[in-house]
């Protein structure tokens, strides 16, 4: 049995407006590897809220938080193992 590829999910949170950046960012790097995310709210689960905080938006990669705030776009190619853009 193949293990699943890797997840992405984004912590996020309503009027998050690094949030919506983010998940633009995301999205179209996660399509470049042939993924799809996952957005969670942080406010929706008081376990979350207590861990991230005013600390989002958050990626993980994984289950592993991978970068806050911003995409850490070179990482994260390098990670998924899509080539860097020309």
């Amino acid at each position: 049995m193949t293990e699943p590829g890797p997840r992405l999910e984004l912590l996020t949170r309503e009027g998050c407006h690094l949030c919506v950046i983010a998940a633009e960012t995301l999205t179209r790097i996660g399509g470049e590897a042939g993924l799809g995310i996952s957005l969670v709210d942080v406010d929706t689960d008081p376990e979350l809220r207590i861990e991230y905080g005013d600390r989002v938006p958050v990626v993980l990669l994984d289950g592993r938080e991978h970068s806050h705030f911003t995409v850490d776009v070179p990482r994260l190619r390098r990670d998924l193992g899509i080539p860097a853009p020309h």
